[in-house]
C-alpha cells in the first residue's frame, strides 16, 4: 500500500493509494462494503449509532448511513456509476455536519488497473468553494484532520484481505 497526496487547487483535496487487489475487487469493496471500512462510530451525522453505510448502485441513487434504529441519513447522491473504473458522488454534508441537498460538492473516485493485482485508487473531493467562508476549514478537515487519505487506507486494508 502506497499513499500519495497531490495538492494545489484550494477548492479540491486529492488523495491516491495503490491497492494490492484487482480493479474489480477494489471497486466492489469500495462500493458494496463501505460500511465495513468507513469508521461509522466517528464519521456519521445521524443521531442514532450508525451500523452501516450504503452506496446505491445506480446514477440517481443515494449514499447514506443507516442507524441502529433503522433511520437513514443521506450524505449525497450518485452522479456517475461506471464500474469498475469511476464513481462520482455528491457530498452534501455542510460545514455544520448536516445534510444539505443544495451543497453539491463532489467526490470522484477512479479505479485504475496497474496490472492484474494492483489498482491505483484516486480520490478528488472538489467544489469546496461551495462552503463559502468555511472553505479553508473544511479543506483542512478533508485533507488532514478527517483525512480522505486515512479513509482510503482503511478501504485498502480491507480490499487487500485484511481488517480495516
Amino acid at each position: 500500500m502506497n499513499e500519495n497526496q497531490v495538492s494545489g487547487d484550494p477548492n479540491s483535496v486529492r488523495k491516491a493509494i495503490s491497492v494490492n487487489a484487482p480493479q474489480d475487487v477494489a471497486w466492489r469493496v469500495f462500493t458494496e462494503q463501505i460500511g465495513r471500512w468507513w469508521p461509522l462510530a466517528h464519521y456519521k451525522i445521524g443521531k442514532a449509532n450508525a451500523v452501516d453505510a450504503v452506496i446505491e448502485p445506480r446514477v440517481g441513487g443515494h449514499w447514506y448511513e443507516r442507524g441502529e434504529d433503522g433511520s437513514t441519513c443521506n450524505w449525497g447522491s450518485v452522479l456517475a456509476w461506471e464500474p469498475p473504473s469511476r464513481l462520482l458522488l455528491s457530498w452534501d454534508i455542510n460545514a455544520d455536519w448536516q445534510y444539505d441537498p443544495a451543497l453539491k460538492t463532489e467526490v470522484e473516485i477512479r479505479f485504475i488497473a496497474q496490472g492484474e493485482r494492483v489498482t491505483r485508487v484516486e480520490l478528488e473531493h472538489r467544489r469546496l468553494d461551495r462552503y463559502g467562508a468555511r472553505r479553508d476549514q473544511m479543506r483542512e478537515i478533508f485533507d488532514k484532520t478527517g483525512d480522505w487519505g486515512q479513509l482510503l487506507a482503511r478501504f485498502a486494508r480491507l480490499a487487500e484481505g485484511g481488517a480495516p
